[in-house]
């Protein structure tokens, strides 16, 4: 397994944290399914057992956890950064998901 790793929210410039406030949202069975994954991949790395992660392109991840997807980049050291939050609902990720996921990167990575 890999080490821990740190997760930080991406944040609006307005102080708004949109994954924080997508998972709030969810019904509680819901929000607690995505809350495991992500206190698994503190606790153990992205290898965790019952993780499900895949790269999308270059530096831009996803977090599979049930129906819900998040899309996350690693940044300096084992710290994660949640991107974007949606409910998937077809076979490939929308283009309006993934774009604003890369834009949120971008600006993560300057």
């Amino acid at each position: 397994m890999e080490d821990r790793v740190r997760i930080r929210y991406y944040m609006t410039t307005r102080g708004e944290r949109p994954v924080e406030k997508y998972i709030l949202g969810l019904p509680r069975r819901e929000a607690a399914a995505v809350e495991a994954v992500l206190s698994l991949l503190m606790k153990h790395g992205v290898g965790a057992s019952g993780v499900s992660c895949r790269q999308i392109d270059a530096k831009l991840w996803e977090i599979k956890a049930g129906a819900h997807r998040v899309f996350y980049v690693i940044v300096t050291g084992p710290e994660m950064v949640l991107l974007h939050a949606y409910r998937k609902q077809a076979q490939k990720a929308p283009r309006k998901e993934l774009d604003l996921a890369r834009r949120r990167m971008k600006e993560i990575l300057q």
